[in-house]
Parts: structure tokens; C-alpha cells; sequence
């Protein structure tokens, strides 16, 4: 028995050390509507464009206070990172522009002419390159990282939505929506070597450096097209493997550590999870509603996933797909990013106008505490009786380790509603039971 009780508290006490916690929340100006995030590793700055306000939040990565606003285009819809030259682009789609932000000082230091309404950005690592795929137009916009000016304008196809790089072949990836296929570019010439065919509607991209293969979400527009993800050989740029997900798989992510590739599958609610080296499908894990954004933690190997319609963020261990906890965040968080020197994962909650801040920490308390930023979440619910306390029937009740409750005595939990409306669903409150 003395046995069996350390081995529970030894496994408690590691519960709580790599527990993840919602550190604190940022809340932006009204109608800031925060819609992408990214990380610049050599000022150790995050950055948030907020859509509603054509402005980028320039936050410190150490301490969360905010160290600048920046006027942008209209509006500020992507950011990607130079890490070569310190520099931060915003896609403005309205402006027809992308501004260039210095790391260093936060200033603008151009706003370079991307005509066709730009969408999405990537970076080349090898050539020092900034890719811009323009909507409107179906072009591809590639700027030289160090000088901002325009060195190519390469044509896709209908409706570009997404790129990525592949970096052991120095080639750049763009979906084209409404064209169902890829356009693959040469990294160093700039020019199109393959059109790869793929499914209906495709959508997000991601990049397998283990294998060298890159994956395409295919979303599909109706109930009646498969929802699939598309698998190309880095090399040959050859399809491997069309595999089937849950409906309308709508992002994407890699682990490097157990080359794996996850799926959020919008209208499933659910995670598809891929091996990276068979092409084959390890799991479906439970998010919540429309899960649409993913970011792998390298440190801790989980994988978060943004659910839009329930404002909450679902934790997966990288190792064995299961589902750690379900963190409750701001109104339609939508977009990650990873800050590596404090181990601290960022979501943007577009409706929410606030960034939540995620991290690892003993029983949620910070290592140095601090105040903490106002926040909009409500005050803990207090329940009083046995009416109050039963009130909690259609719940699913944690204690302050995670532990799941079935008799509530009195004291403080955390309650994820399970019998609430939609909108509500799966939200997760403060309760305090007297005595």
C-alpha cells in the first residue's frame, strides 16, 4: 500500500509539473480582431495583426507587455519572419501591399506593391526570399529579403490559398483553390516546375523534413467530396498517397520529433494524426467545435488545436495522440504561435479581441510571478444548496490537477459544459462549492 501510494504521488506531482495552464490573456482595443500571429526568435517579440484596426501589436516575449503598435496596409491578414535580415511581413489584402516591419526598432521600412490582393506569405531560408501568393490574381509576388524589392512575379493558378517551403530542394509550394492543384516553384530560378493535380478545394499546407514530403489538405465543398489530405514526394513532386481524414480538414502541422502530421478536421470536431513515414492513420483524437488552427511545442512535444466555435484549445501528447486537457481560451481563437525561450504558446481570439498565452508551468503558477493582464473571462461561479451543486449533472468536473471529479465536495473546480447550448458547448468555467 506505502508502495502504491508514492508511485500516486510521484504520478500527480509529474501530472502537474508538465501541466499546460493558461498563463494569462491580453486583451486588445475593441474590434482589434487579432487574426494571425508570428514569433521573431531574434528579439524575442511576438506579433499579432490585428485585422479591425490595420495595426500590428508587437508584444514582449519575456515580460507580455505590449511594445508597439505599427500601422499597416488594410488590412493585416498573414505574417511570416526573416530570420536572415530581422524583418516582419504583413500580407494587406484591400492595400495591395505587404509591409515590411524592422525587428529591431518596430518600424515600417517599406511597403513593397503585391497587386491581385495578397493572401499568404512564406520564407525561403536558402535564397533569402519572401513569397507572397496574390488572390486575386493567381500570381506568386517573390521579394529579396534583404533589399524588399520585387525580383519575379511567378502565375499560379485560380485562387492561390496557402504556401510552404520545402527546404532540402529549395522549393516553394501554393494551393490553388479553385484550380484543385499545386503549383510547385524553383527556390533559386523562380520558376514553375510542376502543377501537381489534387482533390477538390485544396486548402492548407505543411512540410515533412524527415521524408521530404508535403502535405495538402482537400476540403471539398459539399458533404458529397472526400475530405482528404494529399501527399507529394518532395523530390519527384509525384503524388504518394491520397488519405482520408474526418470532414473538411482545414489545418495543418508537423511533429518532427515522432514524424507525425495532424489534421484538424473543421465539420468532424476531431484530429486526424498521420504517420510521416507509411502514410497511414494512427488515430482520430476528440478536439471540439470546428477545430481550425495547430501548432506543435517542440520542448514538450503537444500539439495544440484551436477549436473556432467552442473558444477552447485542445492539448495532445505528441507521443501517445491522447487527449491531456482542454484549455478554455477567448471567443473564435483561430492562429498559434511558439515562443521557444519562455515556452509559451500564443492564440489569437479574433471575436474575443485578447491573445491567450498557454504555458507550462508547476499547478499552473508562474516561475516569476507577475500581474497578471485584465482579462474578460468571468468571475468564478459560486454554487450554493443541493440544487446548486446539481446544477453541475451535465458537466464534466476537474479539480485544480486535472483530475476528473464525479462527487464535487466543496472547494474550487474547473467545469466543461456538456449541456449547453452550441455556441456553449464545451467551454470550461471556474467553480467555487461552499461549505
Amino acid at each position: 500500500m506505502k508502495c502504491a501510494f508514492v508511485l500516486l504521488a510521484v504520478g500527480c506531482l509529474l501530472t502537474a509539473v508538465n501541466a499546460q495552464w493558461l498563463d494569462t490573456t491580453l486583451v486588445l482595443p475593441d474590434s482589434s480582431w487579432p487574426g494571425a500571429l508570428c514569433y521573431n526568435d531574434s528579439n524575442n517579440r511576438v506579433y499579432c495583426a490585428c485585422f479591425g484596426r490595420d495595426s500590428v501589436t508587437v508584444i514582449d516575449g519575456a515580460t507580455n507587455g505590449v511594445v508597439a503598435n505599427v500601422t499597416t496596409g488594410r488590412p493585416p491578414c498573414v505574417l511570416c519572419y526573416n530570420d536572415s535580415n530581422n524583418k516582419v511581413y504583413i500580407a494587406n489584402p484591400s492595400s495591395d501591399t505587404v509591409t515590411v516591419i524592422d525587428g529591431a526598432t518596430n518600424e515600417v521600412v517599406a511597403a513593397v506593391p503585391a497587386n491581385g490582393s495578397p493572401w499568404t506569405l512564406c520564407y525561403n531560408t536558402q535564397s533569402n526570399k519572401v513569397y507572397c501568393a496574390t488572390r486575386g490574381r493567381g500570381n506568386v509576388t517573390i521579394i529579396d529579403g534583404a533589399t524588399n524589392g520585387v525580383v519575379a512575379t511567378v502565375t499560379a493558378d485560380s485562387m492561390p490559398y496557402a504556401l510552404c517551403y520545402n527546404s532540402k530542394d529549395n522549393k516553394v509550394y501554393c494551393t490553388n483553390e479553385a484550380s484543385d492543384n499545386v503549383t510547385v516553384i524553383d527556390g533559386a530560378t523562380d520558376s514553375v516546375v510542376a502543377t501537381v493535380p489534387v482533390r477538390r478545394y485544396p486548402g492548407a499546407l505543411c512540410y515533412n523534413s524527415k521524408d521530404n514530403k508535403v502535405y495538402c489538405t482537400n476540403r471539398g465543398v459539399s458533404p458529397n467530396d472526400d475530405s482528404t489530405v494529399t501527399v507529394m514526394d518532395g523530390v519527384t513532386n509525384g503524388v504518394l498517397a491520397i488519405v482520408p481524414t474526418g470532414r473538411a480538414p482545414w489545418a495543418l502541422c508537423y511533429n518532427p520529433l515522432d514524424n507525425k502530421v495532424y489534421v484538424a478536421n473543421a465539420f468532424s470536431g476531431t484530429v486526424t494524426v498521420i504517420d510521416g513515414a507509411t502514410n497511414g492513420v494512427l488515430a482520430t483524437v476528440p478536439a471540439d467545435i470546428i477545430p481550425c488552427a495547430l501548432i506543435h511545442n517542440p520542448q514538450n512535444n503537444k500539439v495544440y488545436c484551436a477549436n473556432d466555435y467552442s473558444g477552447t484549445v485542445t492539448v495532445i501528447d505528441g507521443a501517445t495522440n491522447q487527449v491531456l486537457r482542454t484549455i478554455g481560451v477567448g471567443d473564435e481563437p483561430g492562429a498559434f504561435c511558439y515562443n521557444p525561450v519562455q515556452n509559451r504558446v500564443y492564440v489569437a481570439n479574433y471575436h474575443s479581441s485578447s491573445i491567450s498565452v498557454i504555458r507550462d508551468s508547476m499547478s499552473g503558477v508562474e516561475e516569476t510571478p507577475k500581474p497578471q493582464a485584465p482579462s474578460r473571462k468571468p468571475a468564478a461561479t459560486v454554487l450554493s444548496g443541493v440544487s446548486g451543486v446539481g446544477r453541475l449533472a451535465t458537466c464534466v468536473v476537474f479539480d485544480a490537477m486535472g483530475r476528473r471529479v464525479v462527487d464535487p465536495k466543496p472547494g474550487v473546480y474547473f467545469v466543461r459544459d456538456e449541456g449547453l447550448g452550441a455556441r456553449d458547448l464545451g467551454r470550461t468555467r471556474k467553480v467555487v462549492i461552499p461549505r
